[in-house]
């Protein structure tokens, strides 16, 4: 396994480990969630490379596309729920209560 590879893997695992023990707040699952994606990207941008392959390919735009919709949903999502709870803690966020 190649140094790339190990710092994707931990960078994706790490990412994994902040959404699932760190849910205080929506803006760090947020950050947690552009982290994943962020390393999906540099993944999907050096395998081409790695290949050796001379055509690019569209994965790695189709990925940040898909990244920019997931940002600015979850940042609406944010506005709105500060606006409504007051806070963007996400244990006042329980749909049992809606």
């Amino acid at each position: 396994m190649s140094l790339s590879h190990l710092s994707f893997y931990t960078m994706f695992t790490l990412s994994a480990l902040g959404l699932a023990f760190h849910r205080t707040h929506l803006i760090s699952a947020l950050l947690c969630l552009e982290s994943m994606m962020l390393s999906l990207y540099i993944a999907l941008s050096l395998w081409p490379v790695e290949n050796q392959t001379t055509s690019p390919t569209l994965m790695p735009i189709l990925m940040l596309a898909f990244s920019a919709c997931e940002a600015g949903t979850g940042l609406a999502m944010l506005v709105a729920s500060t606006r409504t709870h007051g806070s963007d803690h996400l244990h006042n966020l329980n749909l049992l209560q809606c």
